[in-house]
C-alpha cells in the first residue's frame, strides 16, 4: 500500500468532524484496492489505480467523496449535485453507504480503469453568434473584408463576433468594428498577432 505523507497532513489539518470521515474513506479505499497509490491533486487527496480512481476532500462544514468515473460506477445511484462527488454533503460517516457498498463501487471503478473505459463526454454546445447589423453594414462597404470574413473558419468568425459584441461602450464597439474591417481587408484573423509564422 502506497501512502502519501501529504494525505496524512491533509487529514490532520482538516476540521475535527472531518478527520474520522476521511480516515474511514482512506482505509476503505486501501482495503478494497491494496495496489492503490495516494497523491494530492488540485489540493486534495486522490487515489490512483491505472489512472485516477477516486478522491476525497474536506471543507468547512462537510466532506466529499467521489469517483473519477462516477457516472459509470454509480449510474443513477449517486446523489444530486449538492456537493462535489457522488455522495452529497458528508458530515458524518453515517451519511455514506455501508462499507461493503463502497468497496463494491471501488472494485467497479478499478475494473473500469483496468479496461481503459472512458466516461462519455457530451460535445459542448456552442450557441450561434449572429452577425450584428453594424458589422454587416461595415463589411458591405468593404468587399475585400466581406470576402475574407466569408472564407474564415467558423471559429475565427466567432472570435471577431464575440470581440465586437462583448464591447461595453458604443465607442469601443465602433472602434472594434473599424479594426475588424481593417484586419479583414489585410486577410488577418482576429488573433493574427499570436499566430505562428
Amino acid at each position: 500500500m502506497s501512502r502519501d505523507p501529504r494525505v496524512d497532513a491533509y487529514v490532520a489539518k482538516s476540521a475535527e468532524f472531518a478527520r474520522p470521515i476521511l480516515t474511514f474513506l482512506r482505509e476503505t479505499v486501501h482495503q478494497a484496492c491494496p495496489e492503490v497509490e495516494e497523491t494530492i491533486k488540485w489540493g486534495f487527496p486522490h487515489f490512483t489505480y491505472h489512472g485516477i480512481l477516486c478522491s476525497m476532500a474536506a471543507f468547512k462544514g462537510h466532506c466529499a467523496f467521489g469517483f473519477w468515473k462516477g457516472e459509470l460506477v454509480l449510474g443513477a445511484a449517486g446523489k444530486p449535485r449538492e456537493a462535489m462527488g457522488q455522495f452529497g454533503r458528508i458530515t458524518d460517516c453515517r451519511d455514506l453507504p455501508a462499507k461493503a457498498v463502497i468497496r463494491k463501487y471501488i472494485r467497479a471503478a478499478m475494473r473500469l480503469n483496468e479496461d481503459g473505459e472512458a466516461v462519455p463526454r457530451a460535445a459542448p454546445v456552442r450557441r450561434a453568434v449572429a452577425v450584428p447589423r453594424d458589422l454587416t453594414a461595415a463589411l458591405g462597404r468593404s468587399p475585400r473584408a466581406r470576402a475574407v470574413f466569408a472564407r474564415l473558419p467558423p471559429s475565427h468568425r466567432r472570435e471577431y463576433l464575440e470581440w465586437i459584441t462583448e464591447a461595453k461602450r458604443p465607442e469601443t464597439r465602433a472602434r472594434r468594428i473599424a479594426t475588424t474591417v481593417t484586419w479583414l481587408s489585410e486577410g488577418k484573423s482576429r488573433n493574427w498577432k499570436y499566430a505562428r509564422p
